[in-house]
């Protein structure tokens, strides 16, 4: 018996774990409805059943930090659409995050990950922040790579799955392949099933009159400028990755349309001014479930999400961040102010609602696998 992520766990022998798994690319099959491209796949990180499995089992496993407090998915959780229903997360050592997690339901489909890091493409590449970085420190393995190595020999099914997913590797336990699980599987985390997809699928009935109607106000209120395709992200679907970033208006401190230190998203890349305050628009998919709102978590519900928007910025009335987003120099131009009756706000928020997809949350082949 052996332990991981509060659960005990009867290893599999190894030839249960090699019939369990294929780790061949070519028997590897998309979950995906009709008409749905599978997401861009590495070909130095090909897909495989046996690989994705590793990977949902280093996802939930605290061995991943340096501490064994915390592992990936205690930042990104199941039941909040892989989010984690916090302000600001918060590292192995205790540390907080300057920002707030993001869902990552389709993930795979966007063209960067992360609120400020165009340069960030891939999981394979995003896995090494939280695992290494120390501002902040998340996972805590700076200079543990050996050791987190070592602590995975010892356990036997991990031998098993490790040699299955990566056969012929002659050191097949080592930071390179355990980012690459770590990303196949989060290449799974999709979500298609919501009331939204069963209506474009054909399905009328899975929307409420209310959630056509502001799916009608999504679109004429100039929310579809940002929130655009599939997704509803131009994460996804922006020519080049920075087009998907945005200054919302959420802090205007001092009216020079300065945000929080450590907040200033991509002008802490470029240096540039302009760039103050511009993060990420993220994917609305599963909106309803990965609260609080805005990149550092300042906006506790769509409600106020939506309140900001028509006003064309957020007021902060008092304390070191106040000012008016409204008036921020610097905010996106298709922020704009609109009128929005009590009714509209009622629509819309049925609209956001019918974007969740109940069955992500429940996916078995998504879930912890140590309990």
């Amino acid at each position: 018996m052996w332990s991981a992520c509060g659960g005990d766990h009867v290893a599999p022998t190894a030839s249960d774990a090699a019939s369990q798994w294929s780790g061949d690319p070519a028997a590897f099959r998309w979950a995906l409805p009709a008409g749905i491209a599978p997401p861009v796949v590495p070909p130095d990180n090909p897909m495989s059943d046996a690989k994705v499995e590793l990977g949902r089992r280093l996802f939930y496993d605290v061995r991943l930090s340096v501490n064994g407090a915390v592992s990936c998915a205690s930042c990104h959780r199941q039941e909040f659409a892989f989010a984690d229903a916090k302000n600001l997360s918060v590292g192995a050592t205790g540390e907080v995050h300057p920002r707030n997690s993001i869902g990552l339901s389709n993930a795979a489909y966007q063209r960067s990950l992360g609120w400020a890091a165009p340069a960030t493409t891939s999981f394979e590449q995003h896995a090494m922040i939280p695992m290494f970085g120390e501002t902040p420190i998340e996972m805590g393995l700076k200079g543990r790579d050996a050791q987190v190595a070592t602590d995975l020999q010892g356990v036997a099914l991990y031998r098993q799955l490790f040699a299955v997913a990566f056969g012929g590797d002659a050191s097949p336990i080592r930071t390179e392949t355990i980012v690459r699980s770590l990303a196949a599987f989060q290449r799974t985390i999709l979500s298609f099933n919501a009331p939204i997809d069963r209506y474009r699928r054909g399905d009328a009935s899975a929307l409420s009159a209310a959630a056509v109607r502001g799916m009608a106000l999504f679109d004429s209120r100039g929310c579809v400028q940002c929130h655009a395709g599939a997704d509803f992200t131009l994460a996804t679907i922006a020519a080049r990755a920075t087009e998907g970033f945005a200054n919302t208006g959420l802090y205007n401190i001092g009216g020079a349309g300065a945000y929080p230190a450590r907040n200033r998203g991509l002008m802490e890349i470029t240096g540039n001014p302009t760039d103050m305050g511009r993060m990420k628009v993220p994917s609305l998919r599963n909106v309803a479930l990965t609260f609080p709102y805005g990149h550092d978590g300042s906006v506790g519900s769509l409600d106020a999400v939506l309140e900001n928007y028509a006003r064309g910025g957020r007021v902060v009335q008092t304390g070191p961040n106040a000012g008016d987003g409204r008036d921020n120099p610097v905010k996106d131009s298709r922020l704009r102010a609109f009128v929005l009756s009590p009714a509209d706000k009622g629509d819309l928020l049925a609209f956001l609602q019918a974007l969740t997809d109940s069955t992500l949350i429940r996916d078995a082949k998504l879930s912890n696998p140590w309990r």
